[in-house]
């Protein structure tokens, strides 16, 4: 059933966190008026979350089997540094912890001047050394317009899958074996699947582009399932997510990074890209119906970050104000080479899924049941070496 106002006499709210049943139709509630996402949390947290000693151990050992892997090598692990909260504390604690990382950093047209900053701030006094991948800007810009006009939901899997194919390429040509990652369960677990896609699905994003694209892709970086199979399979390399191993308060971190590394807030999770922050302040609550300030706020009032009460004053507050509005938008659908009508028939278009388009889906069903299948004989080869 489709609700789409809190006027709506079927409009329900989880009686813990502000998930609704505008945000996700598929949304479920137990007889106390308790929504899956809190439960679904709460299972994460217990399955992935370390505290205390136990998280401090978990650490302390990736640690030194990260740097004993790296020794003789100019780098023992890649992190990605887009100048938000999560990555740039990541970088902070590597560094405490005496790594010696290559920082990746995506540049695809879109940095604000303070996510540039932040950057720089960051890789100087921490004296890590950054790779910066500067996309083709007409490839680039293709590819995301095919989204929009595809009018499918997760247009930053176009950042997204470049930087997942960049960061697999540098471990696997400078021989790094550990990718470290800010993806975390206590600010940011709660997401409705039917807002996201699968960031390495390169299939779906091939024929999209296929559809609507007019540049040839010739320098983007891509990931295909070869590829997939190659790194995760042969090169066992899987991001680790060390932020679940340490306390991790937003708001103390926001005050230690600025402290620390002159770090400035952008105002927004995400909100370091001027496309990332048009696209969910307004493209997803208008075209979409996707306030994903509701997804945010919800985990951190599950982790004990946030009240409920607060959250909802939060969500009161406008996504953008009106001139910002204005402004931003004339920005975009200039950078687009669009005209404003363009952009408008663009977001009149009907919303599509994905799984429209071509999708890597049966080859990883297949790659999976064979795995499966040959379990008891990997088990069997592992256990003669």
């Amino acid at each position: 059933m489709i609700v789409l106002s809190k006027e709506d006499t079927n409009y329900r709210q989880c009686a813990i966190t502000v998930m609704d049943n505008i945000a996700d139709p598929d949304i479920t509630f137990d007889k106390e008026g308790v929504s899956n996402y809190f439960y679904e949390y709460k299972k994460a947290e217990q399955e992935n979350v370390l505290t205390g000693k136990a998280g401090e151990q978990k650490l302390h050992r990736l640690a030194e089997e990260i740097k004993k892997n790296g020794q003789g090598k100019p780098y023992d692990c890649l992190i990605g540094l887009s100048g938000g909260v999560d990555s740039t504390y990541v970088a902070y604690l590597v560094k405490q912890l005496g790594l010696r990382p290559l920082a990746v950093h995506l540049d695809n047209g879109w940095n604000s001047e303070l996510a540039v900053m932040n950057v720089e701030n960051i890789v100087t006094k921490l004296g890590f050394d950054l790779y910066t991948l500067v996309v083709n800007w007409e490839e680039f810009k293709d590819i995301q317009l095919s989204y929009l006009k595809a009018s499918v939901v997760d247009i930053e899997v176009v950042s997204d899958h470049a930087i997942f194919a960049t960061m697999y390429k540098l471990a696997k040509d400078k021989n790094i074996g550990y990718i470290i990652s800010g993806t975390n369960v206590v600010t940011e677990h709660i997401m409705p699947p039917s807002w996201l896609y699968k960031k390495m699905d390169f299939t779906n994003l091939k024929d999209i582009h296929s559809k609507y694209g007019s540049v040839k892709i010739k320098t983007y970086p891509t990931f295909d399932f070869k590829k997939y199979v190659y790194y995760s399979a042969v090169l066992k390399l899987t991001p680790i997510s060390i932020l679940n191993y340490v306390p991790y308060n937003k708001q103390q971190i926001k005050e230690l990074i600025t402290k620390e590394l002159d770090w400035r807030d952008y105002g927004g999770k995400h909100y370091e890209s001027a496309f990332t922050k048009f696209y969910q302040a307004y493209i997803l609550p208008q075209k979409f119906k996707i306030d994903k300030r509701k997804a945010h706020l919800s985990t951190l009032i599950c982790s004990g970050q946030m009240t409920k009460e607060d959250a909802l004053k939060e969500l009161e507050q406008l996504l953008y104000e009106p001139a910002q509005l204005k402004s931003d938008t004339e920005y975009v659908i200039k950078k687009f080479g669009l005209t404003e009508k363009e952009f408008e028939d663009i977001m009149k278009l009907p919303v599509r899924k994905h799984e429209e388009f071509k999708t890597d889906q049966h080859l990883k069903e297949g790659y999976m049941n064979l795995l499966r299948k040959t379990e008891r004989f990997r088990r069997f080869l592992k256990a003669k070496k």
